[in-house]
């Protein structure tokens, strides 16, 4: 089985924020979203419930590569039980598409919830990602979409300024590019199983001259160190 690799416009990412250390294909994140892989013949199947958002599409990438690297053909993504997807989990999906495609294999959507299905309408990755049967479902009615969309636009107004905030105050503190300071909240995160705008707003609030608390200040040197420039 084989495809063409050429990338099409579906593709592009549609912001840039992701990124993270791969684990094993069994890993469940700690976070808001539960994933679980199962290999069926030469496909793997990566089931997904929860919320995908900046804090969870990380370890979804994570599996999802993994489940990529394992199979023989391809992935099969179920998100029937995915309640809110935004702009980093649509971006996760895209990559690993591209990435199975360059390895002649396939990502596919067959299984959606009404919220992934209404981002995947309003990008115009409907039919980049999933099946014909799930795109043409999609067409015949959009459940509940108004108030999926004003649900994504108010998660992402809320949590998307703090994080850029954060960002800024490591780039700014550490000398390191807009790129390591999002790998060094993604791990910091992750490996202290906080949100990543609860993080943060943390971060923040140093500015005021207040003390990250333990662990936490422990996990964001770690990440420091791996991730960044070593401090002035």
């Amino acid at each position: 089985m084989s495809e063409q690799t050429a990338a099409l416009p579906g593709d592009q990412e549609l912001c840039n924020d992701c990124g993270a250390e791969r684990r094993p294909v069994s890993y469940i994140p700690p976070l808001s979203l539960t994933i679980h892989a199962d290999v069926h013949g030469r496909h793997t199947l990566v089931t997904a419930s929860g919320e995908i958002d900046f804090d969870s599409s990380p370890a979804l990438g994570q599996v999802l590569q993994d489940a990529l690297d394992q199979s023989a053909d391809g992935v099969d993504v179920d998100l029937a039980e995915i309640g809110f997807c935004d702009c980093s989990g649509l971006n996760v999906l895209l990559r690993l598409r591209h990435r199975a495609r360059e390895a002649a294999k396939t990502l596919t959507v067959r299984i959606s919830s009404p919220a992934v299905l209404h981002l995947l309408k309003l990008t115009g990755t409907l039919d980049v990602l999933t099946t014909t049967d799930i795109a043409h479902a999609a067409d015949v009615g959009d459940i509940d979409g108004i108030k999926t969309e004003n649900d994504q636009l108010r998660r992402a107004m809320q949590t998307r300024p703090a994080i850029d905030i954060a960002r800024g105050i490591l780039m700014a503190s550490y000398t390191i590019s807009a790129e390591q300071a999002w790998s060094v909240l993604v791990s910091a995160s992750q490996n202290s199983n906080t949100k990543l705008h609860l993080l943060a707003e943390t971060l923040m609030n140093t500015v005021r001259g207040e003390n990250l608390p333990e662990p936490l200040a422990s996990h964001l040197a770690q990440a420091l160190k791996e991730h960044g420039s070593p401090p002035l």
